[in-house]
């Protein structure tokens, strides 16, 4: 099996975003809620099914840049917005919802999904998770391999920063992002192969194929994969991000540091690399502890605070992001430092109201505008 790898000429970009269908007392629609949506928006590109009716996947076309992915998607988003109204439905992105079961849901049409459940039985049933895909194009195989190897340490970063799943089926689970474990019970999900080379990941996908354990790229569910039709990196990892503002800060930290990877990999200088078990242990203590984590820094086992090696990251990365035209995005990722992330603000609201049905309204809240919940005693913005 040949596998050939479409070179992109630049580092494009695309963002696949799963966001909630949910009923006006907050609940996930249990109906066939996807198949009506997506029939009232009729032929228009950049809305399809997911594992489920309560989802609707949006994506966007190529973009050249992190601007270019906000007024899309913000586009996209308000068209399904306002087409939800008309059904009584409402949106929101995190990476769980808060209380709905997933024994109650309804399975998409799309016989690949009924073959999953299937093939994977209660591992698959049970994947009531929303996540942000986004791909960044790359020039060949080779490079994608050797900046995913790399990319692999950065892992904690990503899903630290985009952490929006503390509740599972109605209880807080003590994780900032449950979605996490609950995708890593799948046989081909979780954290990727190191791989040596191009044509050591043609074995990999031959030998799966050749088994039947898969029949394409598409069922290999790693928190990063080469995507060789489209020519780009996918970065898998982040929980469901609720806000535009938040979804583009990590939109840019991808397409900067892919490209900060890239151009040493081009220039033949050593990329950042951790071993299996580093990566392994590192991503547990983001998804428990979110931004409060620790993070092993060295194969002597020292650690660091997770923020202050994103805030050092930021900071290498922003003569790149400045030559993309993505800085003021790639700064925001400061005030997710400050101000903390989706899983933070929903354990705010949930302190507060003991309602979950009011986390679920201050989520719909935050799709509609764009903007992360301030704090009770956080003054509004000034807008003058």
């Amino acid at each position: 099996m040949n596998i050939v790898f479409n070179p992109s000429e630049r580092p494009t970009l695309g963002v696949e975003i799963e966001v909630q269908v949910v009923d006006a007392a907050g609940a996930l629609a249990t109906d066939t809620a996807a198949t009506k949506l997506l029939s009232e928006l009729g032929p228009q590109p950049g809305y399809k099914h997911e594992f489920l009716e309560c989802t609707v996947e949006v994506i966007t076309d190529v973009c050249q840049t992190v601007g270019h992915v906000r007024k899309e998607l913000r586009s996209k988003l308000d068209t399904l917005i306002e087409a939800a109204d008309g059904f009584g439905y409402r949106i929101l992105c995190t990476g769980t919802h808060p209380f709905s079961t997933w024994t109650d849901q309804t399975v998409s049409p799309d016989p690949r999904y009924h073959k999953l459940i299937d093939d994977c039985q209660w591992t698959a049933r049970r994947l009531l998770i929303f996540g942000i895909h986004t791909h960044v194009g790359l020039s060949s195989g080779e490079q994608a391999i050797s900046v995913a190897n790399s990319l692999a340490t950065f892992i904690p970063h990503f899903l630290a920063l985009s952490s929006s799943s503390p509740f599972w089926l109605g209880r807080d689970s003590g994780l900032a992002s449950v979605r996490s474990k609950v995708f890593e019970s799948l046989p081909t999900a979780g954290l990727p192969y190191h791989m040596d080379n191009w044509g050591q990941f043609q074995r990999f996908m031959r030998t799966l194929i050749g088994a039947g354990t898969i029949r394409s790229i598409r069922e290999v569910w790693w928190d990063i994969r080469p995507h060789p039709a489209f020519g780009t990196l996918e970065l898998r990892i982040c929980d469901g991000i609720p806000t535009m503002d938040e979804l583009c800060a990590v939109v840019a930290l991808s397409q900067s540091l892919v490209v900060w990877l890239g151009d040493r990999y081009d220039n033949g200088l050593e990329l950042p690399e951790h071993r299996a078990w580093t990566i392994r242990d590192n991503k547990w203590r983001a998804a428990r502890y979110g931004l409060d984590a620790e993070i092993i820094r060295d194969e002597e086992g020292n650690v660091m605070a997770l923020r202050r090696s994103i805030e050092d990251l930021v900071e290498r990365l922003a003569p790149t992001a400045e030559k993309l035209g993505c800085l003021d995005e790639l700064k925001y990722i400061n005030h997710i430092l400050e101000r903390g992330t989706s899983a933070t603000r929903q354990r705010e609201v949930f302190a507060e109201a003991h309602d979950m049905s009011a986390v679920v309204d201050s989520l719909v809240e935050e799709m509609c505008t764009g903007s992360p919940r301030r704090l009770s005693r956080e003054p509004a913005p000034n807008r003058s």
